[in-house]
């Protein structure tokens, strides 16, 4: 049987890396971005397998394990999707990416949906349709401690290493020009040039460094918050409505049982323990705490204004007799 999907695979341009259980886990050719007619849900439905897109190399969000089986935070939520949508987590089937081809592969239709740590923005919202988020980041920077960077003043002269099309490329190459930036195309090519001092610091989503220097002796995250605090979601392509619906829906379900803390008690808790508190990082049923508190915000003004304009009926209507008696004794 093996055989037979390796066959397949390779027909059609994708590489087969290994079989997990019952998920599919693949590494998809880059072809050059030719684009390609997403599946419907339906035809998802119907073939009982929806490809998601995640990193290999970005712990604890999407990486391989030691035993070679894929794992973290996006991983956990795939797994449900695929059970929810089709009816079992083993109709996941996980095809690598890399940050900078995540949009590529939906436009192509390698996959039906990007679970790869991918912050939204406006301008990725003009070539994919993102779904409801369900984490909260910003971005961060992390580097020896013998020579922390605490602040971005400290990386002139020195060599800052990101990960082509992520957030933090374009931050600092928008913000910051004369920094000098060593990009890479791989999470893990950037962490062993960090390790091996080919750069200075390395810049990515905060959640993601301070989980790394709580792996690796010698080196803290001196900036741990830069630029917006952004939000993280699944993509589609642009277009596929009923696919992004089915998402949509599922994230809000879930909100009932509190998934994705359960997600970071599961996945993230073992790596950050005590340190990050869960309400800072998750989104339940898509809405973000700002969001949640701008609607309080708007309630208790709508509220004051009420009571404001009830003060001023009252006071409007005492003063009418006064007024009355007055014209009386004139």
């Amino acid at each position: 049987m093996k055989k037979k999907i390796l066959a397949v695979l390779l027909a059609t341009g994708v590489a087969a890396t290994t079989l997990l259980g019952g998920s599919i886990l693949v590494s998809a050719a880059d072809d050059g971005g030719n684009t390609a007619q997403a599946r419907t849900l339906d035809e998802i439905k119907k073939d009982g397998k929806i490809k998601i897109g995640v990193f290999s190399d970005k712990n604890p969000f999407g990486y391989v394990d030691e035993n070679g089986d894929v794992q973290g935070y996006d991983i956990y939520f795939g797994k449900r999707l695929a059970k929810d949508l089709l009816g079992s987590e083993d109709d996941a089937e996980f095809t690598y990416v890399e940050a900078a081809s995540r949009v590529e592969y939906l436009q192509s239709a390698k996959v039906d949906v990007i679970l790869a740590n991918f912050t939204v923005t406006d301008d990725r919202a003009e070539k994919v349709d993102f779904a409801l988020p369900y984490m909260k980041v910003a971005l961060g920077v992390v580097s020896p401690d013998d020579a922390l960077i605490k602040d971005v003043k400290d990386l002139e002269g020195k060599k800052l290493i990101v990960v082509k099309g992520t957030t933090a490329e374009t931050y600092f190459t928008d913000n910051y020009p004369d920094i000098e930036l060593v990009k890479f195309d791989e999470y893990q090519e950037a962490y062993d040039a960090l390790l091996d001092g080919r750069g200075d610091a390395f810049s990515t989503d905060n959640t993601e460094v301070l989980a790394w220097a709580q792996q690796n002796e010698g080196f803290s995250v001196g900036i741990e918050s830069l630029g917006d605090i952004d939000t993280i979601a699944p993509a589609v392509q642009k277009g596929n409505t009923d696919l992004l619906n089915a998402i949509n829906d599922e994230i809000k379900s879930l909100a009932d049982e509190q998934f994705f803390h359960k997600d970071f008690e599961e996945t993230l808790k073992p790596v950050y323990g005590d340190n990050i508190n869960p309400d800072d990082l998750v989104v339940e049923g898509g809405v973000v705490d700002s969001e949640e508190k701008a609607e309080d915000a708007d309630a208790a003004a709508t509220e004051d204004s009420d009571a404001a304009s009830d003060d001023t009926k009252d006071a409007e209507t005492t003063e009418e007799p006064e007024e009355t008696e007055a014209a009386d004794a004139e």
